[in-house]
């Protein structure tokens, strides 16, 4: 076992552009798998070889594949050479030692030049298995299915095949801005655009100097889970109590909750900007919440020309928990905490405000200084994935001076 062959799905689909999503998919792998014992990862037609070391962890390297966006399935198999005595022999290795009542022998072949067709494979080499175990040959429901792959210049055989996130390699469709609440939905709604291949840059937006960290620390730890599947995130910390109280001494006690929101997305706008992101993302599901009506989801996204994604707006608050369940962003995003949306929240907020009625509420306000104010405090933290051995992704040890000429737009 010195091998994991790794399929993808809709990577193949891509037709000529497949090779640029695959090098992705390679590097990710690459570098989701770095610390565990891999020795080469390498494409092969169809699929990805990872070769692995003899001390190689296994279990380790199985768990991270499965925060890799773009695998459909990987297994741990076997190489065999490209003849069929070679192959026989491999599959009564595979199956060595195991106990099991029926089996069936599954065979791909990438190689169509490979003499004997795939069925013929299959009975010559589940015959040998019959007669050294003994066990029935059941094609529909196995209790043990022995997976046979034939390639141009090798052949694999294994025993169990276990499934991958799917969707696409991170870094393969651009850059997005997700706001990232603490919360059960925007975590999952992050997560849903990793699977479509892109890397998410996280923006949290906090309470101080009216409310405790909290809310920050919750963040920070949903960031790590995030950060497993596009290996790499960077976390904005924006300020934005005073920004509320601003709003609170200057609009209508209705209007509020929509005011908040747009300035969220005007500065997570600027951010995008900032970044080379291309659309922001938000957690938001259709009528769950009073700014989540449809009146009011156009009057927010209105406040900014970037286009604004909703991965989630067609979900219900039980499939999102079930999501983030399977995520395990779930227990984290239920503990309490001082999150900026409760501060200054009036009892009954407008369900049904339009784009003209927010426009005039905002006329008292010096928007351009509060977007100023928001990003000259903003801090950035950095998360990567696999972390370094004797260097914990604490926020003391991540965090960036924003000076750097990269963030030009915060001092």
């Amino acid at each position: 076992m010195n091998r994991v062959v790794i399929h993808y799905h809709e990577v193949a689909l891509k037709r000529g552009n497949r090779p640029a999503f695959v090098a992705q998919l390679v590097d990710n792998i690459g570098t989701a798998l770095r610390g565990t014992g891999v020795k080469r990862v390498r494409p092969a037609p169809g699929r990805i070889v990872v070769s692995l070391k003899a001390d190689a962890d296994w279990a380790e390297i199985s768990r991270r594949l499965q925060w890799v966006c773009g695998i459909a399935n990987y297994a741990l198999a076997w190489r065999a050479e490209r003849y069929i005595d070679s192959i026989t022999a491999t599959a009564l290795a595979a199956v060595a030692g195991r106990t099991f009542a029926s089996f069936a022998v599954r065979t791909k072949r990438a190689d169509k030049s490979f003499p004997l067709p795939s069925p013929e494979i299959g009975r010559i080499v589940g015959a040998a298995v019959q007669d050294c175990h003994h066990a029935a040959v059941d094609l529909d429901h196995p209790e043990l299915a022995v997976l046979i792959e034939v390639l141009p210049r090798e052949a694999f055989v294994a025993v169990e095949r276990l499934p991958g996130p799917g969707g696409l390699p991170v870094g393969s469709s651009g850059t997005v801005v997700a706001l990232l609440s603490g919360g059960i939905d925007s975590p999952v709604a992050a997560w849903r655009m990793m699977r479509r291949g892109c890397r998410v840059e996280l923006v949290h937006f906090h309470g101080a100097p009216y409310q405790d960290g909290s809310s920050r620390d919750k963040v920070n730890e949903l960031t790590r889970i995030l950060t497993r599947y596009q290996l790499h995130s960077r976390l904005h910390v924006v300020r934005f109590g005073e920004i509320q109280r601003q709003i609170v001494a200057a609009v209508p006690r209705p209007f509020r909750v929509v005011l908040y929101r747009r300035m969220m997305m005007r500065i997570a706008a600027a951010l995008a900007q900032s970044t080379g992101a291309a659309a922001l993302v938000s957690g938001e599901s259709l009528g769950q919440v009073a700014s989540q009506t449809l009146a009011n989801m156009t009057t927010i996204a209105a406040a900014t020309p970037v286009p604004l994604l909703r991965p989630l707006i067609g979900m219900d608050k039980a499939e999102i928990s079930a999501q983030a369940e399977r995520l395990g962003t779930y227990e984290i995003s239920i503990q309490p905490d001082q999150d900026c949306c409760q501060l200054f929240v009036p009892r009954h907020p407008a369900t049904r405000m339009s784009v003209e009625e927010a426009q005039q509420a905002e006329l008292t306000l010096d928007i351009p200084a509060m977007i100023g104010d928001a990003l000259a405090t903003t801090e950035v933290l950095e998360f990567v994935f696999p972390e370094a051995p004797d260097h914990r992704s604490t926020e003391m040890e991540q965090r960036m001076h924003t000076d750097e000429p990269r963030f030009s737009t915060r001092v």
